[in-house]
């Protein structure tokens, strides 16, 4: 990189699986004190033209068939495809000796990492990092500890939060991570098994998954003795499920891409707490929960939930508009989510501020719903969304999920959930379906799923 002219606050784009050479070259750029952003190689192509086409690099590695198209972005880039792992090594061992990059002064606010959000509701915005946000987020992980590392794996994405903001950490933790470049949920059961793991940790989709492996009895996980489970709410019959058949305690971790950190639970806690909500502050993280006019909510009222620590991103990269929109007058960032807090100052999501629908005047939260049913026995998963109607203005469809050789009725769904549900929350169509669409970050795709029940069959009601 340095041969090439990379330096200080150039962008170097990764548009690589997970995998040595992401590891590599991030560590490369900050050395020379570049930013690295990355492309989740999941994307579809025009979704990575328009990351790299905000990110503005000087330098784009790749790997083989992912390079960027001169047809569908225009780039002042060099462009290089990545080489294999092995190779990789041979190069690191001949510029140890040959070509040592002087060590930069040290710079708190120096630019590490770009960040890129999803783009599920528009288009994708950067998130940037500095060392003082890293550093923040390396003595909240480990405290200074250095070893103590495990076993465990990986299949996500290294463009994302986790990865790129927790690296420090990771290493200074040591011990060894399996990187799967294509997560499939008989493949970390087997790992797991085999490499006697002691923590399984992803998004609530992959923990899905491997609980409806269909061998996931076969194998031997009396090692584990924990899980974590972040990117994204967890359901009841999710949460229960899990702790009952992996037999280990479970916490959660809640943040976004721009707020760095944010909340979890503890192994320690009540049971209901990884159940109901997703904790509380970790040290240093102010908890906001406003109205559209900034303003505090009562507790247990429905708010946007807002966080503030000295691990929120320094802004969006390039785009000072978005930047002061993402953050309130008290120097809180919007995550985007809406939720309220209980007597027990636990923080209980309630959805994405847009997925929100209003049926006959009445605000619905899908995750609420989804929590309720997703705690019926023939329900593997569950997703909410709005359908126009043309008294109620919008009504709620339940996409589901069934457990082979069950049948799922919207008058069972609807008495089953009658007791724990408002009548107005309840849902007035279903959709079976084999399995929901997914994000590029193992998220439920909403959009997605709109779409797709858009052009089939009218759901039963």
């Amino acid at each position: 990189m340095a041969r090439r002219g990379v330096g200080v606050g150039d962008v170097v784009a990764l548009v690589l699986p997970p995998g040595p050479e992401y590891l590599f070259a991030y560590l490369a750029a900050a050395k020379l004190g570049a930013i690295t952003t990355g492309a989740n190689d999941k994307l579809a192509p025009r979704e990575r033209a328009s990351i790299l086409e905000r990110a503005v690099p000087r330098l784009v590695i790749a790997t083989p068939g992912f390079e960027p198209d001169p047809a569908a972005v225009t780039l002042d880039a060099e462009v290089l495809t990545a080489a294999p792992a092995a190779a990789v090594a041979e190069v690191l061992v001949e510029i140890q000796s040959d070509d040592a990059v002087p060590a930069l002064p040290d710079d708190p606010d120096r630019p590490v990492a770009i960040i890129f959000t999803s783009g599920t509701t528009g288009l994708p915005k950067g998130a940037l990092y500095t060392n003082r946000q890293l550093e923040f987020i390396t003595e909240t992980d480990v405290r200074g500890v250095w070893g103590e590392g495990t076993r465990s794996f990986t299949g996500t994405s290294f463009a994302h939060l986790g990865f790129m903001t927790k690296l420090p950490g990771n290493l200074m933790r040591g011990g060894t991570n399996f990187i799967m470049s294509r997560w499939r949920a008989h493949d970390a059961l087997d790992l797991v098994a085999r490499e006697r793991m002691v923590m399984v940790a992803g998004v609530p989709t992959q923990l899905a998954l491997m609980l409806a492996e269909p061998d996931f009895d076969a194998f031997d996980l009396d090692a584990v003795r924990v899980i974590i489970v972040g990117g994204g709410p967890i359901t009841p019959g999710l949460a229960a499920e899990a702790r009952a058949r992996f037999g280990a305690a479970l916490a959660t971790r809640y943040s976004c891409t721009e707020a760095g950190i944010g909340l979890g639970t503890a192994f320690d806690d009540p049971d209901e707490d990884a159940i109901v909500s997703v904790g509380r502050p970790h040290a240093s993280v102010d908890l906001a929960v406003l109205d559209t006019a900034d303003r505090p909510v009562p507790p247990g009222e429905v708010g946007e939930v807002c966080l503030r620590s000295p691990a929120v991103m320094s802004g969006y990269w390039r785009d000072p508009e978005a930047t002061a929109a993402a953050f309130t007058a008290t120097g809180h960032v919007r995550t985007g989510d809406l939720g309220w807090i209980d007597d027990a100052g636990r923080l209980r999501l309630v959805g994405r501020s847009k997925e929100m629908y209003v049926r006959g005047g009445y605000n619905v939260y899908p995750v609420e719903v989804e929590a309720v049913l997703s705690t019926h026995p023939d329900v593997v998963a569950v997703a909410v969304i709005p359908e126009p109607d043309a008294v109620m203005g919008e009504i709620g469809l339940a996409a589901i999920v069934a457990r082979p050789g069950a049948t799922v009725t919207l008058p069972a769904v609807r008495e089953f959930a009658q007791d724990r549900l408002a009548r107005y929350k309840l849902p007035e169509a279903i959709a079976l379906v084999d399995a929901l669409p997914l994000t590029a970050g193992e998220k439920v795709d909403r959009r997605a799923l709109q779409a797709a029940l858009a052009e089939r069959a009218a759901p039963s009601r």
